[in-house]
């Protein structure tokens, strides 16, 4: 038989050397250009995949393979490393990420249990403690803080609000939803977050059984946050009416417009109906690395429960997330015994098994990609990274503000950047035609990737500036390519007129 295993074998360890190098070689050889994207359009390229038989009879071998691979794969995926690739919270990777990435595919640790990890344990539980004294969560008498990786800001999310409906229902209506399942008055429950919070606040209340009516979305006000105003008259009418207010969610960073909800007035406002706070930092999480801006997400220690990502600011590989909590004992509707995984007395004799705390079995060891890279960036290092992108944002913020045929959505805070193309010869609609052609075609014309959403319903382009080694001239020339753009196009509408 071939090599099948990484052993302590020499002709195996030989062998994932040379796959590892043979894929190393591959990937530094497809990227080519600074282009974000080279490949063709859907059908295309749906058609080249469609091509292969995906099991066949009779095994390829991996030379084969990897033929395959360098063919129709490597020259058409994204490179997030680009910096013409502008459009989502989907960050680069920081090299030594990656090789964190190899080491823990590798040996291919699961997170569940101590015995099946007994290294990948001790090293998540000093990082999550590590992470709880960062973002200011400190023990004292009453609680000790905790936190448990996971696969994203959204299971993060469903994470913390599934703690905010169990604690609710324990102290509030004395009633055990681990045992007794939701309580005849579930339909009642509501969830407070802003009207440009994150899908998975109602992704989360339909899986926890609460359905989307208990999502109260909260107007905000002229830079995209949460109006606290409104959201106190909302919980006073629906107190008065009988709902019953469980969890309000801060939003740290909204997906498109990277604003920046007030947690201090938001804990005024969860004390006084009794509800739990949750961050949704999945994106503005990063600030906390940047000695110039970290004063920009406000006291997130307030906070009940914090959603970290990774995968976002941090600039580390998909999947790297984590759900940090106040007290750990509200962890508590998470926990169940397994004899066969995580008995009693192992426990009590100082073994660690994790399962307790997550939703999730298996799971990677994540927290390696954290523990590498910050010690490899140190904090002078990742307040660079932070610092550039936020600055980055601001630059590209001024410089669009100064063109009268472009108009932004609001100040960036972060790193996110809308905007909107606009000609007084033409009509809202085709206005937005214009910027809808102007995303089309840099993608497959000039291989930049940017995004568009929808701001005041009108189609607006966007910039989520996540990598730093974007430069100033960068950004004037992608502007001025975006400006080139729509100017054929009007031009092209009046030749055919």
């Amino acid at each position: 038989m071939e090599p099948l295993l990484l052993t302590e074998h020499a002709d195996d360890k030989n062998a994932y050397a040379q796959m590892v190098s043979k894929t190393m070689a591959a990937v530094c050889n497809a990227i080519e250009n600074g282009k974000a994207y080279t490949g063709p359009e859907p059908q295309e390229l749906a058609q080249k995949i469609r091509s292969y038989d995906i099991l066949p009879q009779h095994g390829l071998g991996f030379e084969k393979v990897m033929q395959n691979v360098e063919k129709d794969i490597l020259p058409n995926f994204l490179r997030t490393s680009s910096t013409q690739y502008l459009a989502h919270l989907h960050g680069p990777s920081i090299q030594e990420s990656i090789c964190a990435e190899l080491i823990l595919s590798s040996f291919n640790q699961s997170m569940d249990s101590w015995d099946q990890s007994p290294v990948a344990t001790e090293t998540e539980l000093a990082t999550v403690q590590f992470l709880c004294s960062l973002f200011g969560y400190t023990k004292d008498a009453n609680a000790q803080p905790d936190g448990c990786f996971t696969s994203g800001g959204s299971q993060s999310n469903l994470t913390g609000i599934l703690l905010a409906r169990d604690r609710f229902c324990n102290t509030a209506l004395h009633h055990d939803i681990k045992k007794h399942g939701l309580p005849q008055n579930y339909a009642k429950f509501r969830l407070y977050t802003s009207e440009v919070s994150h899908f998975s606040m109602e992704k989360s209340c339909h899986l926890l059984g609460l359905g989307y009516d208990a999502v109260v979305k909260v107007p905000v006000n002229d830079s995209m946050q949460m109006d606290v105003s409104a959201l106190a008259k909302l919980m006073e009418q629906d107190k008065a009416n009988g709902y019953l207010p469980f969890c309000i969610v801060a939003t740290i960073g909204t997906t498109d417009f990277g604003s920046i909800d007030d947690v201090t007035e938001l804990r005024k406002l969860a004390d006084k109906y009794g509800t739990w706070l949750h961050a949704d930092a999945a994106y503005g999480s990063g600030l906390v690395m940047s000695q110039k801006y970290t004063e920009r997400t406000g006291p997130l220690h307030v906070c009940n429960s914090i959603t970290v990502d990774f995968h976002k600011m941090f600039l580390l590989p998909i999947s790297c997330s984590a759900i940090l909590i106040k007290n750990a004992e509200d962890f508590s509707p998470l926990e169940l015994h397994a004899d066969y995984l995580n008995r009693e007395e192992d426990e009590e004799d100082g073994y660690t098994n994790l399962v307790g705390k997550s939703i999730q079995t298996t799971r990677r060891f994540d927290a390696l990609k954290v523990w590498m890279t910050f010690q490899a960036r140190g904090k002078d290092g990742y307040s660079q990274i932070i610092s550039t992108c936020v600055e980055n944002a601001s630059y590209a913020y001024q410089t669009l503000c100064s063109y009268d045929d472009i108009r932004c959505a609001v100040k960036p805070e972060i790193s996110s950047v809308v905007f909107r193309v606009y000609k007084k010869n033409l009509s809202d609609e085709e206005c937005d035609t214009l910027n809808k052609k102007i995303r089309r075609t840099l993608l497959h014309t000039h291989g930049i990737v940017i995004g568009q959403t929808v701001y005041k319903n009108r189609t607006h382009l966007k910039f989520t500036l996540l990598n730093p080694r974007l430069t100033h001239s960068d950004i004037d020339s992608l502007i001025a390519t975006i400006r080139s753009i729509a100017e054929e196009y009007v031009e092209s509408r009046h030749a055919h007129a």
